[in-house]
């Protein structure tokens, strides 16, 4: 089900760049940050509501905020720099570079979480390694 959820993620991904792009005109990419974030934030709490999981709030220990918390400031700052990125550059080479940070979560899942590093991972990092930079020369 898993594989499911993530094509689906892929396919939404996809259509977030080129929305995105189409729907920047003549504003500026933070306030077009600012709009995309707001549908996320209603679109989240909605699934929270809709699913009756709110009640697990009170629940969630202070690490596990701190992390949650950490992890939103760093969508954030990926956000702001994409939609710059976006608005300045070909969505054809804005979007390779930013799928490298596929690589760059493999390295810190070795590195924080002590994933295993298997061959078969190793070979995959390289291609897109290549890949990326195939892409945008």
């Amino acid at each position: 089900m898993w594989f499911f959820y993530a094509i689906l993620s892929a396919i939404f991904a996809a259509l977030t760049s080129i929305l995105a792009k189409m729907g920047m005109g003549g504003i500026s990419s933070n306030l077009a940050t600012a709009i995309r974030t707001s549908v996320v934030v209603f679109m989240a709490w909605g699934m929270v509501f809709i699913t009756k999981s709110g009640n697990q709030i009170g629940n969630i220990p202070g690490r596990e905020w701190l992390f949650l918390i950490l992890s939103g400031l760093a969508t954030g700052a990926s956000w702001l720099c994409y939609y710059k990125a976006l608005q300045i550059g070909e969505v054809s080479k804005v979007v390779p570079v930013d799928k490298f940070s596929i690589v760059l979560t493999l390295i810190f899942a070795f590195l924080f979480l002590k994933e295993v590093a298997t061959l078969k991972v190793i070979i995959g990092a390289i291609f897109i390694t290549i890949g990326t930079f195939i892409m945008i020369l």
